[in-house]
């Protein structure tokens, strides 16, 4: 592997899945340039204390940017050696976006045109982008196909992740930049985000405070841990997108593309109830929720079921973990960290 090709750019390096991701490639003897705004959408702490972990490996090097800062992301790609971009940074959470409806727009807007036209700008041979299930949106068929249509989000969220896939695509037209996008379902395990649900119930069990079941119960997720996520991430960083020979126009796939562009969904194709969720939850911790039922909250599906066939078949690998695995990972993770005892 030459010298430039070893050295990644993870963006959300802070962040859960960058994370993960940044320490996966430096253990694999890549050397990996992290940036974060680090910002205090959840406890900032947690943040520090997974770039500390990062901080002591010697290939890794750090720089606290925020995306829509043009002049910064830019030093970064001109002071560093990039062959490989993988952009997870971006501001998460569906409710959040109801709420702080402009933070999208800088994060997950302006900051992924500054991505773009840094990789156009410095020949990066490959951007890897966090796209996610939300795109789905109204869609009902299933499982999600990436060869299905996308054009109905329900929050802004989703509608800036459909908006990255498109920005991605038109720099693959324009300036042949390889361009993947992976449609990450419903991510889970140690060292998580605590927003997610995972992480709520964990905290309020244990403290013996209720737990907010939306929908009343009546949900289900394609559940995938994160080490799943990491390996489909690695697998598909270093296979450069190709454009489709078959792509008609008369027929346009919204998966693929003539030019060099292609989206996976990375999904644990079983998705589960909510209501089994919390029951294995519930078993792992040996202690029994108290439940709050409450309606559909603005913004979230009611299901999330990923189609793999591509995945598998163009990089080899199907997530697999299953769900009391990940779940008795993260429970243990939870009690250590936290310092819940018993």
């Amino acid at each position: 592997m030459k010298e430039k090709d070893r050295t990644v750019l993870v963006t959300g390096a802070a962040g859960f899945i960058g994370y993960h991701l940044a320490e996966r490639l430096l253990q694999d003897g890549r050397h990996v340039v992290g940036i974060d705004n680090v910002n205090p959408y959840y406890d900032i702490r947690l943040k520090e204390a997974r770039l500390a972990r990062l901080e002591k490996y010697p290939h890794f090097q750090f720089d606290r940017v925020d995306l829509s800062d043009r002049e910064g992301v830019r030093r970064v790609f001109e002071d560093n050696h990039l062959s490989r971009v993988v952009h997870l940074a971006a501001q998460a959470g569906v409710r959040y976006s109801l709420e702080n409806p402009f933070v999208y727009a800088d994060s997950n807007l302006t900051g992924f045109l500054n991505i773009l036209e840094c990789c156009r700008h410095h020949a990066v041979a490959h951007l890897v982008f966090a796209s996610s299930s939300s795109v789905y949106g109204a869609n009902t068929r299933m499982p999600f196909s990436v060869h299905h249509n996308v054009d109905h989000p329900i929050s802004l969220y989703a509608a800036s992740k459909k908006a990255n896939e498109l920005m991605a695509h038109s720099y693959a037209h324009l300036y042949g930049l390889s361009c993947t996008g992976l449609r990450f379902f419903t991510v889970y395990g140690p060292w998580g985000r605590p927003d997610m649900a995972l992480f709520l119930f964990t905290r309020a069990i244990l403290d013996g405070k209720p737990i907010q079941v939306f929908n009343e119960g009546n949900m289900q997720r394609d559940f995938t841990y994160i080490d799943d996520i990491v390996e489909g991430v690695v697998r598909t960083m270093d296979r450069t997108a190709d454009a489709n020979p078959a792509w008609s126009g008369d027929d346009p796939d919204p998966g693929t593309s003539y030019s060099k562009y292609r989206i996976y969904n990375i999904g644990n194709n079983q998705p589960v109830s909510l209501m089994q969720f919390i029951e294995t939850l519930e078993d792992v911790l040996g202690l029994q929720a108290i439940k709050e039922f409450l309606p559909l909250q603005a913004g979230d599906v009611v299901a999330t079921y990923a189609d793999i066939d591509d995945l598998a078949r163009d990089v080899g690998f199907r997530p697999g973990t299953p769900l009391r695995t990940g779940i008795e990972r993260f429970v243990d993770w939870f009690k250590d960290y936290y310092g819940y005892n018993g």
